[in-house]
C-alpha cells in the first residue's frame, strides 16, 4: 500500500510541475491511469486487511461475501488492465522517441520510471519463483531424508515376526465352483491357509483379489501373507515391506508391537 501511494504521490507531484510540457504522445493520459491503477489496488489491499482483522458475524456474513466477490473481481481486472496499460504506455513512449525527452522530460522520465519498476517487478517474481523451484528440487530429497530420520524411528520387522504372520495360497473360482457353493455376487477367489487342519478359507470379492503394493490381482496358486489387521498382500510384496518398515502399508498397524503383546499375555 505504501510504495503504491508513493507512486500516487509522486506522479501527482510530477503532473503538477509539468503543467507547461507539450508531449506528442497522451503521457499525461497514461501516468493518471497509472495512478487509478494504483489506487484500485490500495484499496483491494485495504477492503481484504480489513476482512482479515475482523471477526465476521454470523449476520453480516452474505454481505461480506458478497463485497468479496466485487474486490476479487476488481483486483483481476486490475490485474488485466495493468498488463494492456504497460503495453500502450511502452508504444507511446518508443513512439514519441527521444523528442519526448526534450518537449515533456518529466512525464517522459516519470513514464520511462513506471515502465521500468513494471518490468522489475515481473522479473524478480519470475526469478524468484525460479530460484524456490530449483532449490526446492535440490534439497527435497535431503529435508525429507532428514525429517525421516528426525520423526520417523520406525524399525523394521524381523525374520521372525514375519514368518509368525499367516501365510495363504490363493486359488481362483470357477464358475462351478462358484454355484457348488452358493455364491452369486462376483467372487476373485479364495484364500487358504497354510498349515492349518481343518483349513481356514477367506472368500474375497474381485475387488479385494489384488495386492495394493504391486497393485497386480492375484494369481491362481500365488502364496499370500495376511497381517493381524486383516489386510492381505502378495508374500514377496508385504515381505520385502516387512523388512525396511514393520507395519501396514494401508493402516499403520504395528506387527512389532502386536507381536510383543501377544508375549506378553
Amino acid at each position: 500500500m505504501l510504495w503504491n501511494l508513493a507512486f500516487v504521490a509522486v506522479a501527482a507531484a510530477v503532473l503538477a510541475a509539468s503543467v507547461g510540457e507539450r508531449p506528442t504522445v497522451p503521457l499525461r493520459v497514461w501516468i493518471v491511469g497509472y495512478v487509478l491503477q494504483c489506487l484500485l489496488h490500495v484499496l483491494s489491499v485495504t477492503v481484504e486487511y480489513r476482512r482479515r482483522r475482523r471477526n465476521a458475524d454470523q449476520e453480516g456474513a452474505g454481505d461480506e461475501d458478497l463485497k468479496l466477490s466485487i474486490v476479487k473481481h476488481l483486483e483481476s481486472a486490475n490485474t488485466m488492465f495493468s498488463f494492456i496499460w504497460w503495453i500502450v504506455g511502452f508504444y507511446w513512449v518508443s513512439a514519441g522517441g527521444k523528442a519526448l525527452s526534450h518537449d515533456a522530460p518529466q512525464l517522459y522520465w516519470l513514464s520511462i520510471v513506471f515502465l521500468a519498476f513494471d518490468v522489475f517487478f515481473v522479473v524478480f517474481c519470475v526469478a524468484l519463483a525460479c530460484v524456490i523451484g530449483i532449490a526446492v528440487c535440490c534439497c527435497l530429497p535431503c529435508i525429507i531424508a532428514i525429517l525421516y530420520a528426525v520423526t520417523d524411528q520406525q524399525e523394521g520387522a524381523s525374520e521372525d515376526d514375519i514368518n509368525n504372520l499367516s501365510k495363504f495360497k490363493f486359488q481362483t473360482m470357477s464358475d462351478a465352483d462358484k454355484l457348488a457353493a452358493g455364491i452369486a455376487a462376483p467372487v476373485g477367489g479364495v484364500m487358504t491357509e497354510c498349515g492349518t487342519n481343518p483349513p481356514v478359507e477367506h472368500i474375497l470379492s474381485a475387488e479385494d483379489a489384488e495386492c495394493c503394493i504391486c497393485l497386480c490381482p492375484y494369481e491362481d496358486g500365488v502364496e499370500l501373507r495376511e497381517l493381524p489387521c486383516n489386510h492381505h498382500f502378495h508374500c514377496s510384496c508385504i515381505d520385502k515391506w516387512l523388512h525396511i518398515n514393520a507395519t501396514c502399508p494401508l493402516c499403520k498397524f504395528d506387527i512389532i508391537k502386536s507381536n510383543r503383546d501377544i508375549e506378553e499375555v
